[in-house]
């Protein structure tokens, strides 16, 4: 990130906090969802709220604001890229950068369940609420939702998601439910990614709150193509593609193709892999996922 850009969002953060709001006022809205293609295409960068700031074997890599900034900067420029997700602190900055119009924004909601903490399940709703993304003139809301039969948080935690669900449907903005079925292991809460209980997180995300005509899910996907095809059938919801830490870039984009053809499939949420690639190679990196949909 250029020292001048840098420079530029501490000037307003210090004299003239006010230059947020501003920006968000006169940022010109994404007129779809979709981009020309048909899909969404969104980039994710709400990780290190959650104290989740590595990228492979670099545990800090997502630490570094400046350097994230530039590399969603890149990715946001790139054609086909629709929209982005992260926390209020990033996408102010982005804001201040001015790098938002025309793309779709979503705010991260619950950011409390720090990731490897004992109270991970208890995932309490610390970043935006929903009239804060209604004022900001962002497209929805975010919530993780993790479902741990041997956690006694787990309640609470849906109850939390079911009233962030309402709370944006009233306002006809799209409630993101990213759903996990999850268990303590060692010490350690683990995501089971069988599609048995792939399908059940997703019967459960898709029943919470009392409306669900804003409400989509992003989901991960299953190595079996058939058995992702029984994921996305149990629910009419549309689903968004998540892409998280990605090892073999060519298997996973393989089987994101796949994913994308099924019916509720309406594009992809992606963030680690493609702001920090293997080969550094952010662009090439989004306009490979780009050239799925």
């Amino acid at each position: 990130m250029l020292s001048d850009d840098v420079s530029r969002i501490v000037a307003a953060r210090v004299n003239d906090p006010g230059a947020i709001a501003a920006a968000a006022d006169r940022r010109v809205r994404a007129t779809s969802l979709f981009g020309g293609h048909g899909k969404a295409m969104i980039i994710a960068a709400d990780h290190p709220a959650r104290g989740a700031n590595a990228v492979g074997s670099d545990p800090f890599a997502m630490a570094d604001r400046f350097e994230l900034l530039e590399r969603m900067c890149l990715a946001l420029e790139r054609p086909g890229v629709t929209g982005v997700l992260a926390t209020a602190d990033i996408l102010e900055d982005l804001l201040l950068l001015g790098v938002l119009d025309g793309k779709s924004v979503f705010g991260s909601m619950n950011r409390a369940g720090l990731a490897g903490s004992v109270f991970e399940i208890d995932d309490r709703f610390t970043g935006y609420d929903a009239e804060t993304i209604a004022a900001m003139g962002f497209d929805g809301g975010k919530m993780l939702a993790r479902i741990a039969l041997d956690d006694p948080a787990t309640p609470a935690a849906l109850a939390n998601t079911a009233r962030a669900v309402d709370e944006l449907n009233d306002r006809r903005l799209i409630a993101m439910v990213e759903p996990f079925w999850s268990f303590w292991q060692d010490g350690r809460i683990r995501n089971d990614l069988s599609p048995e209980a792939v399908i059940k997180s997703v019967t459960t995300a898709s029943g919470l709150g009392r409306r669900s005509a804003y409400t989509w899910l992003k989901l991960p996907v299953v190595p079996d193509p058939e058995a992702m095809e029984r994921v996305l059938s149990s629910a009419t919801l549309p689903a968004l593609l998540l892409g998280g830490e990605v090892e073999d870039p060519e298997a996973a984009l393989a089987s994101w193709s796949r994913a994308l053809k099924l019916p509720t499939a309406q594009g992809l949420v992606v963030g680690r892999s493609l702001l920090y690639p293997a080969d550094g190679d952010v662009a090439g990196a989004v306009d490979r996922a780009v050239s799925l949909l």
